[in-house]
């Protein structure tokens, strides 16, 4: 079951990843007239963001391969990518998530119910 949760919490974290990546020139599109270094600094944070949850989702999935079911290791991998996941997702709700964007909004959401996951399967 353990095995069963962080993968999933994976997968979605792997997937947001993705999804927040590929819109990134279309985001920055939206913006105001931008300075050219203000533009790289966005797209730097905005990927950023996108390579820590792939390596938070290939993490939990190398210590459920690795670690086997009664892993003390994989455990502790389980809660730190957890908050891991909470940081950013803490930080997303009391900035982005204030705007009117509706996918800054569901970011918390995601990040959060995948720490949650991650948080379940480090007890199951």
């Amino acid at each position: 079951m353990a095995a069963i949760l962080a993968c999933v919490a994976g997968a979605v974290v792997a997937v947001w990843g993705v999804l927040h990546a590929v819109p990134t020139r279309r985001f920055l599109a939206g913006f105001a007239p931008i300075t050219p270094d203000n533009r790289r600094i966005v797209v730097q944070e905005w990927l950023a963001e996108a390579f820590t949850m792939w390596g938070v989702a290939a993490v939990a999935f190398a210590a459920t391969a690795a670690g086997g079911p009664d892993g003390d290791v994989r455990v502790w991998v389980y809660r730190i990518a957890a908050g891991l996941l909470i940081a950013p997702g803490g930080l997303t709700a009391l900035t982005g998530a204030r705007t009117g964007v509706i996918w800054f909004k569901v970011c918390p959401v995601l990040l959060a119910g995948s720490a949650g996951l991650l948080l379940a399967a480090s007890v199951v």
